[in-house]
């Protein structure tokens, strides 16, 4: 029987970005299914876990995740526009979300057709890599070209089945594991939290026998 590895992410968390070319190392050195459970922001569904008055916490993520890009090697600037309308002085959160919605939606459909990782790590390289308007022309639509998906078929998906029950049953497997923040993974139950636990996560893995390829 193939171990399965869930990873909780979001695609407003530059964690998450940072962690997705690690993952898809994962997948590609142990035999693993490493399955993609995208989840709403905490902006979105728990403000006051991260985001109060006190804004100490929001600057060290924004000084923290440009350190670990750079460490990796890897791009990264604050996305334009922002998946969460948000207010960054205020931190108020808009009723009006036109892009984090439909973001996870296309996760929750990316992986029910088995490249939900691989849609994770081209549509976040696209958002947080650095270029301003992600969202404008066909750029979404090829950056999900080169995960091998279609970006209208997984609109009209996402249209026709909503994916907010899934989106909610993957918050709920987040919080039965113990975890609440992203990205997380958990690996028979125990969670790994962070993009720089991975490490752990492969030593676990190893200890517990999972072959590798």
């Amino acid at each position: 029987m193939v171990q399965v590895v869930d990873v909780f992410w979001s695609f407003r968390s530059p964690y998450s970005y940072l962690a997705t070319p690690d993952l898809l190392r994962l997948r590609q050195d142990f035999q693993v299914d490493v399955r993609f459970r995208p989840v709403l922001p905490i902006a979105v569904r728990n403000k006051g876990l991260l985001f109060s008055g006190d804004k100490r916490r929001v600057r060290y993520i924004a000084l923290d995740s440009r350190r670990r890009a750079e460490f990796l090697g890897m791009k990264i600037a604050h996305p334009t526009p922002d998946p969460v309308v948000q207010d960054l002085t205020t931190f108020e959160v808009s009723e009006d979300q036109p892009y984090i919605y439909r973001l996870t939606g296309l996760g929750v459909e990316a992986e029910r057709r088995g490249k939900g990782i691989d849609l994770a790590f081209h549509v976040s390289h696209l958002i947080w890599g650095g270029e301003p308007g992600w969202n404008e022309g066909d750029k979404l639509a090829r950056a999900v070209a080169r995960a091998g998906l279609d970006l209208a078929e997984l609109d009209a998906a996402i249209t026709a089945e909503d994916p907010v029950p899934q989106i909610e049953a993957n918050q709920a497997a987040l919080d039965a594991a113990g975890g609440w923040g992203v990205p997380t993974m958990v690996f028979n139950g125990e969670p790994f939290f962070g993009q720089d636990r991975i490490d752990t996560l492969r030593w676990r893995l190893e200890k517990s026998g999972v072959p590798k390829r």
